[in-house]
């Protein structure tokens, strides 16, 4: 049987049908791209906390599994909506990595421990609730976020997301190895696989790409493993086994099913944390609007309906609530599938519910989670780089859907400039009020969005051309019929 390689037509279509054959390898790539990303921010903030060490392994465990079911419960969510909860949009949900800065705070504030950990999930379900509701009021609200704004957003997002891959390029900044000539080629291996498979013929290949380098990857480093050496000694000769070696071990040690848990951590309701996180929920939802709005133009090439938005910022509160249910972080859209769509152009339901149903599935049964966390970083960095960049892409689409007039440079260029030079400048603020700090510190988005919006709203508006145009018309008319 011929094993038929081309894209349906459906794959480009938001409600289009697909083959579940082709849907599969579609969601999974989603997957395979914002995996490590989704647990990465719980291992930050648990360790923050203090939750370390043989007598937290069992919460660790079932709060890793929890994330993986709640960002593939709320994907679904947004696919398909539950009435207004959901945008139905070709978006991918997870662990938000945007609260590190504030939760790191919190934790510090209340001396971490399990009572820290749970002041951030009572912080989070409350936030989320308050997100939610904003979200219900966003059309009133729109006219705060033209495209000027909104592109910026994704232009930020974008550039944030640049230094992050290039990061896992070098296989990841905690690698003792990190920028290694083994993680370097490894990476640019996996880059060149993505870069043939999509310039390719052949439009399935183009749009499993990013799999097919990811899986090419896997197969590199198990050979790699086999020719060269897996270990090495640091400058205080303590020996460590190198990042692009793939830890299989770890895949045979995971068990076949489980079932997730409950308020594995008690919710602590405390103002410390409340405060500055309902403040970081409204910059997720600008975040949002920014991510819907760059995968719409980039996927579907046109603007994010009032509904879309709506929908898709009141799923953001509502499932970041529910994973502060499960002693999960945020979850919010992510942008690194915001650029795989941009990249790919597909945007088929059906194809990223896969990835949805993949994602409960991998914390249903840690086996299945176990392959994919074993990814050496510099495979998903190969990948990563040509992702982001994408989503700057998108974000310059946004930006020149309207004219570049000089209000609009000024808004572009101070936002940039400003906000996200002082979000990825950090260590100015180290003088500031707490507050600030924790708000513009965090990222270059937070910062860049605020000032967008800011200067959006006091800048005036420009006449535009075809107003000066109707002016002259009326101006030759009145002379015409002075002269009559």
């Amino acid at each position: 049987m011929k094993f038929k390689t081309k894209a349906s037509p459906g794959a480009y279509d938001f409600t289009g049908k697909l083959p579940l054959k082709q849907a599969i390898p579609l969601g999974l790539q989603h997957v395979l791209a914002m995996f490590v990303g989704n647990l990465t921010p719980l291992l930050i903030i648990t360790g923050t906390c203090g939750i370390v060490g043989n007598e937290f392994e069992g919460l660790k465990i079932s709060l890793l599994q929890n994330a993986m079911i709640i960002a593939g419960v709320v994907t679904l969510i947004q696919l398909f909506s539950i009435g207004p909860i959901g945008g139905k949009v070709p978006i991918i949900m997870g662990t938000s990595s945007g609260f590190i800065g504030v939760f790191n705070s919190v934790a510090g504030t209340m001396g971490g421990g399990i009572i820290a950990y749970g002041a951030i999930m009572g912080a989070s379900l409350i936030g989320g609730i308050f997100e939610g509701i904003l979200g219900f009021f966003l059309k009133p609200l729109r006219k705060f976020f033209p495209a000027v704004v909104t592109g910026t957003v994704v232009l930020s997002i974008g550039l944030s997301l640049i230094s992050v891959g290039v990061n896992s390029f070098g296989g990841g900044n905690n690698a003792k190895d990190f920028g290694s000539v083994e993680n370097l080629l490894l990476a640019l291996f996996v880059l060149i696989v993505i870069l043939v498979m999509k310039h390719s013929k052949n439009a399935f290949l183009r749009n499993t790409s990013i799999l097919i380098g990811i899986v090419a990857g896997y197969i590199a480093a198990s050979i790699m493993s086999l020719v060269l050496d897996t270990t090495a000694v640091t400058a205080d000769n303590v020996e460590y086994t190198k990042s692009w070696v793939i830890n299989w071990s770890k895949v045979s040690e995971a068990s076949w099913f489980a079932i997730p848990d409950i308020l594995p951590v008690k919710p602590v309701f405390d103002m410390r944390a409340i405060a500055p996180v309902i403040i970081m929920f409204i910059v997720t939802a600008v975040e949002t609007l920014g991510d819907i709005s760059g995968v719409v133009v980039g996927g579907m090439d046109r603007e994010a309906t009032d509904k879309e938005l709506s929908g898709g910022v009141i799923c953001d509160g509502v499932g970041s609530s529910l994973a502060a249910l499960f002693g999960v972080l945020p979850n919010t859209s992510f942008s690194q599938n915001v650029g795989l769509v941009s990249m790919t152009k597909v945007v088929n339901r059906k194809a990223l519910a896969t990835g949805g149903v993949f994602l409960i599935l991998s914390g249903l049964i840690p086996k299945l989670g176990a392959i994919i966390s074993i990814m050496p970083q510099s495979v998903l960095g190969g990948a990563a780089v040509m992702m982001f960049s994408s989503i700057v892409i998108s974000g310059i689409q946004l930006i020149t859907r309207e004219p570049l007039t000089a209000r609009n440079l000024s808004i572009i260029s101070v936002s940039l400039g400003l906000g996200y030079g002082i979000g990825a400048n950090p260590s100015i603020l180290n003088n500031a009020p707490q507050t600030l700090a924790l708000i513009f510190g965090g990222s270059g988005i937070v910062p860049a969005a605020l000032v967008a919006i800011l200067l959006n709203i006091l800048l005036p508006k420009e006449k535009t051309a075809k107003a000066d145009v109707n002016s002259e018309e009326a101006e030759e008319e009145t002379k015409k019929e002075q002269t009559v």
